[in-house]
C-alpha cells in the first residue's frame, strides 16, 4: 500500500514581474527543447475544457494537471483541458498566460531531475478578475469534473462538526453578494444553481485536499450552503450531485529562483516562470463514481469502492508524522523535514510514533506497514525537496485532530501508550511562544492564533495544558483527560528546560533508541 500525500500549498517564490532577457516558454518553442525534456504528446490546441480546477497551486500542477496529461496522452481523448482558476493571487495566472499556460514540473530524486512540460491547463483563470466569472465556468456543459486543491480553511468548515461554519465571516459575505461568491463552496454552488436552472447534468465535483472523507465534507459543506439560500436547490444537490472522497500523494515544494534556473538548464536556455518541483513519487486515489472522467489510471491513479483505509493511513502515518517532525524538527533549530528527519533521534521516534502508536489504528498487515514506514522515511529524507516548517506545521488547530489525536484516543481508550503524541502536542503548544522569538525558524500561522493567546500566556506548563486541552473544537473529547493533560504539562516542562534531543530519547524504546546511535 503505498500512503498519500497533499502537502504543497504555498506559491512559487518568483518574480513574474520581471522582464523578458531570454525566450519564454511558449507554444512556438517547444518544438526547440531538448530532446531530453518530455513535453505534451497531443496538440496544445485540440483540448477542450472539461475540468475546472479550484486552486491553481503548485500542488495541483505537480499532481492532478501532470496526471492528466499523462491520461491524454494514453486514450487521446481532448476533453480534459483543465480551467486553473487561481483563488486570490494573480501571479501564477499571470505568468502562465505568459506562457500560453505552459509550465514545467522538475521530479527530484537526490541528484536524479526529470523535466516535463504540461499543458493540460487551457485556461488561467484569476477569480476576482475573471470577467466570465468562476460559477458559469462550473455551470459550462462540456465541464463534467470539478476539482479543488483550496486548503483545509478554503471549505469554511468546523474541523470538530465536519459542517459548514455558518458564522465565517466569507461565508456570511457570499451570502450578502450572492452574485460574485468568493469563497470556493460558494462558487461551486452558484455554479451547480445555475446548472440546475438550465436543466444540465452536474459535474462531479472531486476534493483533493488533506481533510478526513474529503468528498463528505465538501458535499455537506455544498448542500449547507445552499440550504441556507434555497432548500429546492440543496435538495436537488443532494440527489444529483457526485462527491467522491480522494487522496493524493505527492510531496511538492513552493517554487524558487533556483528551480527557474534548472528549469531554464533543462529547457535549453529558454525561460519558465513558473516552474514547480516535485518527488517522483505520485499516487492519486479516488472512490469510483459513474459517468465521463479523464483516464487518470495511465498516470498511476486507483479507483476503490472505499478510499477510508487509504484515507487513514495518509492523515495518521504520513500527516501526523510529518507534524511530529516540524514541530520537535524546528524546536531543535531544524528548517526542513529533510533535516530533521535526518536527525538520528527524531526518525527514531518518528518510526516509533508510526509503528507503535497509529499503526494500531489501522488496517495494516505488517508487511504493508513496514515497506510504507521505510518508504515515508526515505521519502522525508530527500534533500532535494524543501520542506519547510512553516507549510508543514501551520493552522496546527485544524490538522491535530483528524491526524494525532484521534489515533491518540484510541490508544488512551485501549490503555496503550502515546508518549510520542503527547510529545507532538506539547511541542506545537511550545510553538506559540518560540515561534516568536528572532531565532524562530518557523513562523506561527494558526487560524485560532488570537483564541489561543491567552492559554499561551499561562506560564506554568501543567495549567497551560490544561487550558489547551480544554479546547473541544480542538481535541475532541479525548479519553481520560486528566491524565493527558498531565502528561503533556509534563512535556511542556521538559521542553521548556532540556534539549529536544534529550527529551525525545526518554520516550524511545530500547528497540528504536538503537538506532540513534
Amino acid at each position: 500500500m503505498r500512503v498519500p500525500l497533499n502537502t504543497a500549498l504555498a506559491e512559487p517564490n518568483i518574480d513574474y514581474s520581471a522582464p523578458d532577457i531570454v525566450p519564454r516558454l511558449s507554444a512556438e518553442n517547444l518544438p526547440q527543447l531538448p530532446p531530453g525534456v518530455v513535453r505534451p504528446k497531443f496538440a496544445l490546441g485540440s483540448l477542450a475544457t472539461g475540468i475546472v480546477h479550484l486552486g491553481c497551486g503548485s500542488f495541483h500542477r505537480a499532481h492532478q494537471a501532470l496526471a492528466t496529461q499523462h491520461a491524454i496522452a494514453a486514450t487521446g481523448d481532448p476533453r480534459w483541458g483543465i480551467a486553473s482558476v487561481a483563488m486570490s493571487r494573480p501571479d501564477v495566472v499571470t505568468a502562465l498566460r505568459a506562457q500560453d499556460n505552459l509550465y514545467t514540473t522538475l521530479l527530484n530524486d537526490g541528484g536524479r531531475v526529470r523535466a516535463e512540460v504540461v499543458g493540460t491547463i487551457t485556461e488561467a483563470v484569476h477569480a476576482p478578475s475573471d470577467p466570465i466569472g468562476v460559477a458559469r465556468r462550473i455551470a459550462d456543459p462540456r465541464v463534467r469534473v470539478v476539482t479543488l486543491t483550496v486548503t483545509t480553511d478554503g471549505y469554511c468548515v468546523s474541523p470538530v462538526t465536519g459542517r459548514l461554519d455558518t458564522g465565517c465571516d466569507r461565508v456570511v459575505r457570499d451570502l450578502r453578494r450572492r452574485a460574485r461568491p468568493q469563497t470556493p463552496i460558494g462558487m461551486v454552488v452558484a455554479g451547480l444553481a445555475e446548472v440546475r436552472r438550465r436543466g444540465g447534468i452536474p459535474p462531479v465535483l472531486i476534493s483533493c485536499d488533506n481533510l478526513s472523507a474529503n468528498g463528505h465534507q465538501l458535499r455537506s459543506a455544498v448542500i449547507d450552503f445552499a440550504a441556507l439560500t434555497d432548500d429546492r436547490l440543496a435538495d436537488w444537490i443532494a440527489r444529483n450531485v457526485r462527491f467522491p472522497c480522494s487522496v493524493v500523494d505527492r510531496i511538492v515544494q513552493p517554487g524558487t529562483a533556483a528551480d527557474a534556473a534548472v528549469a531554464r538548464n533543462w529547457l535549453g536556455g529558454i525561460d519558465d516562470r513558473t516552474p514547480v518541483s516535485a518527488e517522483p513519487f505520485l499516487t492519486w486515489t479516488i472512490e469510483d463514481f459513474d459517468g465521463e472522467r479523464p483516464h487518470w489510471e495511465a498516470a498511476g491513479a486507483q479507483f476503490v469502492g472505499d478510499v477510508t483505509d487509504h484515507e487513514l493511513a495518509k492523515l495518521r502515518l504520513l500527516n501526523g508524522t510529518h507534524m511530529l517532525l516540524a514541530y520537535l524538527g524546528a524546536l531543535a533549530g531544524y528548517p526542513t523535514i529533510a533535516q530533521a528527519a535526518a536527525d538520528p533521534a527524531l526518525a527514531a521516534l518518528a518510526r516509533q510514533f508510526m509503528l507503535c502508536e497509529q499503526a494500531p489504528t489501522l488496517a495494516l498487515s505488517g508487511a504493508e506497514l513496514r515497506s510504507t514506514v521505510d518508504e515515508l522515511v526515505r521519502r522525508f529524507r530527500n534533500p532535494a525537496i524543501r520542506h519547510d516548517m512553516t507549510r508543514v506545521g501551520r493552522n496546527g488547530s485544524d490538522k491535530l485532530l483528524p491526524r494525532v489525536v484521534a489515533a491518540m484516543s484510541d490508544n488512551v481508550a485501549a490503555r496503550r501508550p502515546t508518549p510520542a503524541a503527547v510529545l507532538l502536542i506539547a511541542a506545537w503548544i511550545r510553538w506559540f511562544d518560540v515561534a516568536r522569538t528572532d531565532d524562530a525558524v518557523m513562523r506561527l500561522i494558526d487560524t485560532r492564533a488570537d483564541a489561543l493567546a491567552g492559554p499561551a500566556a499561562e506560564a506554568d506548563p501543567h495549567r497551560r495544558a490544561e487550558l489547551f486541552l480544554a479546547r473541544t473544537d480542538i481535541f475532541g473529547a479525548v479519553p481520560d483527560l486528566e491524565r493527558v493533560q498531565r502528561e503533556v504539562g509534563d512535556a511542556l516542562a521538559e521542553l521548556g528546560r532540556d534539549s529536544v534531543p534529550e527529551v525525545v530519547r526518554r520516550r524511545l524504546l530500547p528497540e528504536f533508541e538503537g538506532r540513534t546511535r
